[in-house]
């Protein structure tokens, strides 16, 4: 059965996570990737949309998100603005609409892809707040008394860090994939993406070392995979040795990021 997502030439998937994506695909309802940082979330919704040649629409969450923004604003200030100095239609309010990231997904005839970044920064009560929108894939414009309803359901890829739990209500209207930390040989396939003409002797010498650290008992932030690609950019700028690299650290600040993490290991 040919899946319609299985990786790109700049993203290497898994089979468990094409399936996921198909299912999401053929349910029409949002992809729940979780993981911890660093393994791929993100780029996985760009991956996605190249491979589908789709466009995507990003909506990165904060702390001070609110579900309404993803969906509509509508500019109060602009239309006070206009009507006291002119320069805009102030009985046209849908002029003063502004759709958001998957308020436009939705509003326009072509498929797409939403990416819905680390849900897991906002409010506890941020996805049940989009319980309905996800589900009907339609959203109201209350100044203008409108429903809008996808003609084509865009796929919107959720990713979280696993730093708060979410509600089992938005859970049962996704389908869930958990992103698994790479093992040694597809963590050699991501590396030979970005670094395809790197020493081979150089790259087996640094994923020696990343693995012993993933492995290393006390550490506070354990690099991830974008940290050891950063590594390499880094070793490789500065002409470093495999040898160099096997005895010890060598520009450790790309590759741990916590200050006693670094400390415990010079010491």
């Amino acid at each position: 059965m040919k899946l319609p997502f299985t990786g790109t030439a700049d993203y290497i998937s898994t089979p468990e996570l094409n399936q996921a994506v198909s299912c999401a695909l053929a349910l029409g309802r949002p992809l729940l990737v979780k993981g911890e940082p660093g393994t791929g979330k993100t780029v996985l919704a760009q991956a996605i949309a190249k491979a589908l040649g789709r466009p995507l629409h990003k909506w990165h969450i904060k702390s001070t998100s609110q579900a309404q923004d993803g969906l509509y604003t509508y500019d109060v200030v602009a239309r006070l603005n206009d009507s006291r100095f002119g320069g805009g239609d102030v009985h046209n309010i849908r002029h003063y609409i502004r759709t958001g990231p998957l308020g436009t997904a939705l509003s326009r005839d072509e498929e797409s892809v939403v990416l819905v970044d680390e849900i897991d920064k906002a409010d506890p009560e941020f996805p049940n707040d989009l319980l309905r929108e996800l589900d009907e894939m339609a959203f109201t414009i209350a100044e203008l008394d409108e429903i809008v309803t996808a003609k084509k359901r865009p796929l919107v890829i959720i990713t979280s860090n696993a730093e708060k739990e979410l509600p089992d209500a938005f859970l049962r209207r996704c389908v869930f994939h958990f992103l698994e930390f790479p093992n040694a040989d597809r963590m050699q396939e991501i590396v030979r993406v970005h670094h395809p003409q790197l020493d081979e002797g150089l790259v087996d010498a640094a994923m020696k070392r990343f693995f012993e650290l993933r492995h290393r008992r006390g550490l506070r932030k354990r690099p991830s995979t974008s940290e050891l690609v950063d590594w390499l950019t880094v070793l490789a700028h500065h002409g470093a040795s495999p040898d160099l690299v096997a005895a010890g650290l060598p520009y450790a600040g790309s590759l741990l990021k916590d200050e006693s993490d670094l400390s415990s290991f010079v010491n």
